[in-house]
């Protein structure tokens, strides 16, 4: 339905290592830029930079964008649906005050 399948791979294989180092480098840069946002810009206004905090909103980033393997999200691949985010909520509400707003 989706195209994907399922592949089973040994421990320690260099190419699946690669494969998960590239999750945990994306995952990492998302954390870095998260903490950066709250350091920098916002810390006075209840932001943080502690990274442990962050994780649920990083998960989040993570399984709502859209992949370049699969083009579609973690959460669609596995779940078969997006959440709705806020964002999404705002796009309606512009769109029903606005009929122009597109």
């Amino acid at each position: 339905m989706l195209g994907t399948k399922l592949a089973f791979y040994t421990a320690y294989h260099p190419q699946t290592d690669g494969l998960a180092e590239r999750m945990i480098q994306k995952i990492e840069d998302i954390i870095r830029r998260f903490c950066a946002y709250g350091m920098e810009y916002k810390e006075h206004e209840g932001y943080t930079h502690d990274w442990v905090t962050l994780l649920p909103a990083v998960q989040l980033a993570y399984n709502t964008s859209q992949h370049s393997t699969t083009g579609k999200s973690p959460s669609l691949v596995e779940k078969g649906w997006n959440p709705l985010l806020p964002v999404d909520h705002l796009k309606k509400n512009l769109l029903t005050i606005h009929p122009t707003a597109k």
